[in-house]
């Protein structure tokens, strides 16, 4: 009998074995490891979370707001018409400010501060109920040359001043040489982008009507120049 069948008779009777010899080997015990429910509770949490996360932000991506655009070239001081005017839904930054769509009704019969484009938004900021032309005012168009134009950019309502400069060796009737030029106060309404190859910018000054005569003489004569006001329009 060999070895191995010995030593299981042996041990079916139940006789010490001899020694030496192997017995059976049971195999591993292997524990289920113990789930904790608090563990499976943070991680459906976890999940819950992240997908509800994902939701508010697709949300906030996917939100459009339907904004007033302009679709056709208005003038600085034409009163806005539904035709100059159309509708856009687009995502808006919050720091954009725009029309809205439900606001359009209160734009309709203002007039543009300044030039508008086809295919931009309309903000607030770019309309008024003010006439850009007060009563009592005169509009004189002043021609300005490239080394005439300030550096600063001329918007509408912006206060000027419009300063006579005598030809050079000429000074003004009934004054005496070394005085102050004399000027008179406007305000800017429009201001033209530049005639190609010559650079000269027309700027519409608004101007009392009893200085508007004044004023058109002074440009006729070339002895206009124009001088921008300080901030607070002193």
């Amino acid at each position: 009998m060999s070895k191995t069948k010995e030593a299981t008779a042996v041990a079916e009777r139940g006789l010490p074995q001899q020694p030496g010899v192997a017995g059976p080997v049971s195999p591993p015990r292997v524990s289920a490891r113990r789930r904790r429910p608090g563990v499976i509770a943070l991680s459906l949490g976890l999940i819950a979370a992240g997908g509800a996360g994902v939701a508010v932000l697709l949300l906030q991506v996917g939100h459009r707001t339907e904004v007033v655009t302009v679709v056709r070239d208005v003038q600085v001081g034409q009163v806005l018409t539904e035709q100059d005017l159309g509708k856009a839904s687009i995502s808006l930054d919050p720091a954009v400010q725009a029309v809205t769509a439900d606001d359009l009704g209160q734009v309709v019969g203002k007039r543009a501060a300044v030039e508008l484009r086809p295919g931009s938004l309309l903000a607030p900021s770019q309309v008024t109920k003010d006439n850009l032309v007060k009563a009592g005012e005169q509009l004189v168009p002043i021609g300005l040359k490239p080394e005439q134009i300030p550096a600063t950019a001329l918007v509408p309502g912006q206060k000027v001043q419009l300063v006579h400069v005598p030809a050079l060796g000429e000074t003004e009737t009934g004054k005496p040489s070394g005085d102050s030029p004399k000027t008179l106060p406007g305000r800017v309404v429009k201001a033209s982008s530049p005639a190609p190859g010559t650079g000269v910018v027309v700027v519409d000054v608004a101007t009392s009507a009893t200085d508007g005569p004044t004023a058109a003489a002074w440009v006729s004569s070339g002895t206009l120049r124009l001088v921008l006001a300080a901030p607070d329009g002193s």
